[in-house]
């Protein structure tokens, strides 16, 4: 395992200058925005795709670092009911692969989007409620119109471009949000589809990450590094399905923290533990998105915090075998 970093934060900054800060830090596995709702500051496919010169200066400034890609990312929803938000987060996604081909990278991250709940919806619709019926009827439409039938498009031009690795971030909010709905996926469309597992996610739905990861084994891609913080007083006053915007810090059931302001290094010990058993042996990639601290002292927190805890080296054989 190696300590990375998504590198979306530093947005503003050249590729060069983020690489030489994070290398400054003793990180050497970056995960690159390339479309979508990460942006695509630091590498741009529709730049990369058709400019050699640009794409020589890229690759060399990675060389020359000595840094590795664990992954690229284009999260978004190309799913979305309106076709024309939907196609531009395809189009993202379609040369990710493209892009990722290019520069030999197995592993692409997204969403798995969420439809609307029938064909003449114009929002998409999150539906979390067994009862009333409707919902069942929402769910029916979006996993086998919508859902199943796209990301079988999808996976079988990923996989005629290289790419073995499409890894789904389970969020709240999209079709896939927890092991279920991922595995679910995974065994209607192939095990190309896994997930980009990011434990704040899983923590304030109640999901011990633990026992998630013990139960997906080989269906985790790629891992992110992030905490939540709850807080019991409000969670118990309304619940953890908190719509309030992250101005009202206070008054939220749960914030996302860097790691170790959530949970203690005995959690995230765990969490590392059971990657290693499941036989996980790729990044620990930082995100950012603490609101009470800057990015420069939340990423290095947590670069301190984790580059105790990976386990870098494979396991040699004990003495007693």
């Amino acid at each position: 395992m190696k300590v990375g970093v998504l590198t979306v934060p530093f947005s503003g900054k050249t590729l060069e200058e983020t690489l030489k800060y994070l290398t400054s830090l003793g990180v050497y596995t970056v995960e690159l925005g390339t479309g979508g709702y990460p942006g695509n500051a630091h590498a741009n496919p529709d730049v990369l795709l058709h400019d050699e010169k640009a794409l020589k200066a890229f690759q060399d400034t990675i060389q020359g670092y000595k840094v590795t890609i664990s992954a690229l990312s284009c999260h978004g929803n190309p799913v979305h009911p309106q076709p024309k938000i939907a196609e531009a987060f395809h189009q993202a996604f379609e040369k990710t692969v493209l892009l990722a081909e290019k520069l030999g990278i197995d592993t692409v991250i997204t969403f798995s989007g969420c439809p609307g709940g029938s064909k003449v919806d114009m929002t998409p619709n999150w539906a979390v409620s067994a009862w009333p019926n409707d919902f069942q009827d929402i769910l029916k439409y979006q996993w086998e119109e919508v859902l199943i039938p796209y990301w079988k498009h999808a996976a079988a031009f990923a996989k005629s471009h290289g790419v073995t690795k499409i890894a789904l971030e389970m969020h709240p909010g999209f079709s896939v949000y927890n092991p279920e709905t991922m595995l679910k996926l995974r065994s209607a469309v192939g095990d190309i589809m896994g997930a980009n597992f990011d434990p704040s996610h899983l923590f304030w739905q109640g999901i011990d990450p633990v026992l998630a990861i013990k139960d997906m084994g080989k269906a985790i891609h790629h891992f992110h590094a992030k905490d939540t913080q709850m807080f019991e007083e409000n969670v118990k006053k309304n619940g953890v399905l908190d719509m309030k915007t992250y101005a009202h810090l206070k008054e939220r059931a749960w914030i996302f923290r860097t790691v170790g302001y959530g949970h203690d290094e005995k959690v995230w010990k765990d969490i590392i533990t059971m990657l290693r058993i499941t036989g996980y042996d790729g990044a620990i990639s930082i995100e950012h998105e603490d609101s009470l601290m800057s990015i420069n002292e939340g990423l290095e927190k947590a670069v301190h915090f984790l580059q105790g805890l990976v386990i870098q080296e494979q396991p040699g054989q004990a003495w007693w075998f």
